[in-house]
């Protein structure tokens, strides 16, 4: 049976709005029509006056998992140098955005999936997340931010490494080199009390 759900659910929530990879069959892929699908509902979000805090989540137990590698392997310089250019034009905007932005990084958080969580202003982490940068493994280098971003949040050291092997990283271990602040289940709650936080300092600030 054909898969219809949208690649991403939107969901608000006083003044935080949730997009939520919904495609945990396919494991979230950040395939070139998820990315379009991604562009499309950040940018709707990102105008309203209303809304505070952006929160990036997944399902099941994966929050993304990258490009779609069987998607990639058809593509020709044409195309992927677009893939490419397209990816990094999505997570500039996350990065640009004017609200605050929120990883909760629920389970897998793989290749590109990582960075886009690199490009949001604060990564919180579920005791099953998981991280990896594979692209040594398989022959292939992020071309979304990540070799930029990820020096700059955990120092040039940890960075090389964790490219140059494509180990993976409990989130423990995450927390210990400054990739996430906090591991805490459930995830969204941990987001959605640091958004209420946040909110509470707009407010007394007005």
């Amino acid at each position: 049976m054909a898969d219809d759900s949208p690649p991403i659910v939107t969901e608000l929530h006083d003044g935080i709005a949730v997009l939520r990879f919904n495609k945990p069959a396919k494991r979230n892929p950040l395939s070139i029509s998820t990315l379009q699908d991604l562009e499309i509902k950040f940018s709707q979000l990102v105008v309203l006056p209303e809304i505070n805090v952006i929160v990036f989540t997944g399902t099941a137990d994966v929050f993304a998992s990258g490009a779609d590698l069987r998607e990639i392997s058809q593509l020709d310089h044409t195309s992927a140098l677009e893939f490419s250019h397209l990816g990094q034009q999505v997570f500039q905007t996350i990065s640009n955005a004017k609200q605050i932005t929120i990883a909760a990084i629920n389970g897998y958080c793989m290749g590109g999936a990582l960075d886009l969580a690199l490009a949001c202003d604060i990564r919180v982490a579920s005791k099953s997340a998981v991280f990896s940068h594979p692209g040594a493994r398989l022959g292939i280098m992020t071309g979304w931010g990540g070799t930029q971003r990820l020096p700059r949040i955990i120092g040039r050291a940890w960075a090389m490494e964790l490219f140059a092997t494509g180990r993976r990283l409990d989130s423990e271990e995450a927390r210990s080199i400054g990739l996430v602040t906090r591991v805490e289940d459930p995830i969204l709650g941990c987001a959605f009390d640091i958004s209420h936080a946040y909110q509470t300092q707009v407010l007394l600030n007005r």
